[in-house]
């Protein structure tokens, strides 16, 4: 329970953060429109990363920690250089703010979910668009790789969930069921289910190559924000704006 650093130097709220892989850094964006890269052994700050006109509500780190994405609602994302703090691409097409972003294992791709309702994917050494996810008819809220890479899944207001698969852009499965947007995707460590959460107070786990519901996680008495597997895939936890986190089997 020891508190080891205090981080200071952002303007405003702090919305999003995260550690690299290999816990060396941490990477903080705020409302101020600015992200920071700190030193997590001495919790110095080694950089701020400047270039977004809005505030910054996604980050992540590559496998490898040496590149990171922070996504805005200036309706880009970019990806910087960790060691110099320099901005390499910054990706531009989206129509409407950012709502999440992430790396695929490998790192030669990135993922934006976009209030436009599309995903794009994104060649990380190139910064283009390699392919726009469609089919969504609201807000897309969250995207998520699975754990090699081969798949895609996007959760929208519109109450749905699709699955891609990355190197086609082609859609696998849909899921409907939900009463409420979906504002959390995870896959499993297998990559065979996914799992969401909803407005409606439940989650559901799906088979993500038929789009059978599996499960409906129902205990809930309000929306629940915020979903997981853990490393084996056979347990769920769920967080909910009932002020509970519920543990679920697989």
């Amino acid at each position: 329970g020891e508190c080891f650093h205090t981080l200071r130097g952002h303007l405003t709220e702090i919305v999003c953060l995260c550690f690299n892989p290999q816990s060396t850094h941490i990477a903080t964006g705020s409302m101020d429109n600015t992200a920071k890269i700190w030193d997590a052994e001495t919790g110095q700050e080694m950089h701020t990363l400047l270039g977004h006109t809005a505030e910054i509500v996604s980050l992540n780190f590559n496998t490898f920690g040496d590149m990171a994405m922070t996504g805005s609602f200036d309706h880009t994302s970019k990806l910087w250089d960790v060691r110099s703090g320099r901005c390499i691409h910054t990706l531009q097409g989206h129509r409407g703010e950012i709502s999440s972003t992430m790396f695929n294992y490998e790192s030669d791709l990135c993922i934006s979910g976009s209030i436009d309702r599309t995903c794009k994917v994104w060649n990380t050494k190139t910064g283009s668009c390699v392919f726009t996810l469609r089919g969504h008819t609201d807000e897309v809220l969250d995207v998520a790789f699975s754990t090699s890479g081969d798949k895609i899944a996007t959760v929208s207001a519109d109450a749905t969930a699709y699955v891609y698969n990355t190197r086609t852009g082609a859609k696998i499965s849909a899921m409907a069921g939900h009463d409420g947007e979906i504002s959390k995707v995870q896959f499993n460590p297998q990559g065979t289910k996914i799992i969401t959460a909803s407005s409606d107070k439940t989650c559901k786990v799906w088979n993500v190559d038929s789009g059978e519901c599996l499960q409906t996680l129902e205990g809930h008495t309000d929306e629940i924000f915020s979903c997981a597997f853990n490393y084996d895939g056979d347990t769920i936890i769920t967080g909910s704006k009932d002020n509970t986190c519920r543990i679920w089997k697989s």
